[in-house]
């Protein structure tokens, strides 16, 4: 029974670190614009040239949590349609830390993982080519 315990406070104060961590990263973002400070340069833009499929990133979620749509999805528009389910996750652990029940998050199927590795792959190729149809999914 005390082994049971411990477990169950180990799992409430790891959900309370992620939703304090989450929280302390909006702050940040709502905070700093990483398009004004000189935010880190994408590894794989400053070696090729060419954008990553998380290239973007950091100034959309900047724009997300200043509830500017149209900005986020000018700078990556997979990142906006995963923040709702970033959001929906980061506030179940939260409740799970504040109640102290376990979190019970949902596990996606596995043709789902591997249709979100594939449309990246499809959103990192079209990024990148020079055709005008696609120059507004560069950052």
């Amino acid at each position: 029974m005390a082994q049971a315990s411990v477990l169950l406070d180990r799992a409430r104060v790891r959900d309370l670190g992620l939703f304090v961590g989450g929280l302390a990263l909006a702050i940040a973002f709502h905070v700093g614009d990483p398009a004004a400070n000189s935010a880190p340069v994408c590894p794989f833009y400053a070696m090729t040239g060419l954008y990553c499929p998380g290239c973007g990133t950091l100034r959309c979620l900047h724009a997300l949590v200043h509830a500017d749509l149209p900005s986020a999805v000018g700078y990556n528009l997979v990142t906006v349609f995963l923040a709702p389910i970033l959001l929906a996750s980061w506030l179940a652990v939260g409740l799970a830390a504040v109640t102290g029940r376990p979190s019970h998050l949902w596990v996606p199927p596995r043709w789902l993982g591997l249709a979100l590795a594939g449309t990246l792959v499809v959103f990192w190729i079209l990024r990148n080519l020079p055709v005008a149809a696609f120059s507004w999914m560069a950052p």
